[in-house]
């Protein structure tokens, strides 16, 4: 929800006034409130320190009780399915570990093979996650490993995004994607002079062109 790109504020907007969605936080979210809160910042996200503190500085702070009490998963029943959702795997022993340590396991490569190894022991259905921004779609035998892709931080301006259908005797899941103008996003962070821009501009959005 925040930690790439300068939009922070008018994004958790738009989340937080709605009363229909569920939201959990995920890496950037954790390691801009620990700036914020003054705990310790994860080593492992060094390279992204002066993009967190910017956005950190320029964060409505009438946010950082609401993004506080948000969970790092949400487990569901629906149908008979056992779902869930996370931002990416962790350890069972991470769960409650602060951001500095990171919890999160170390991203593997999209695959059902790995994806299958990476949530060995989970139950469910249905696993929902990010934290990768590719596409990942993989059933095997017992679970449906589903990661839509990232909406803001893609090399083409497209919003991916999943319908998923849950009946008692089936999963339904099916990928769409919805084309946007990101021109002006992607010139806000020269206008902006947002910390780190080349490389996230790079790294993050692909090399765009905003010109």
């Amino acid at each position: 929800m925040i930690g790439i790109g300068p939009n922070t504020n008018a994004v958790l907007e738009i989340l937080f006034s709605r009363h229909d969605i569920s939201m959990i936080t995920g890496n950037h979210d954790e390691a801009i409130l620990a700036i914020l809160k003054g705990d310790e910042h994860p080593l492992s996200h060094s390279h992204a320190k002066e993009h967190h503190q910017w956005i950190a500085h320029h964060m409505n702070k009438n946010f950082i009780p609401k993004l506080e009490r948000l969970p790092r998963a949400i487990k569901k029943t629906m149908n008979g399915h056992a779902v869930l959702f996370t931002h990416y795997h962790m350890e069972k022993n991470k769960l409650n570990k602060p951001i500095s340590q990171d919890p999160f396991s170390k991203i593997v490569k999209p695959s059902l093979e790995n994806v299958t190894k990476l949530f060995k022991g989970y139950e469910e259905s249905l696993i929902c996650f990010g934290h990768h921004h590719p596409i990942h779609l993989f059933k095997s035998e017992k679970t449906i490993y589903l990661n839509p892709g990232s909406l803001g931080c893609n090399t083409r301006a497209v919003a991916p995004y999943s319908i998923v259908n849950i009946e008692q005797d089936k999963i339904e899941v099916r990928l769409e994607e919805v084309a946007y103008d990101n021109v002006n996003f992607l010139a806000s962070y020269e206008r902006l002079q947002v910390p780190d821009r080349d490389f996230i501009l790079k790294v993050f959005h692909g090399n765009q062109s905003y010109l």
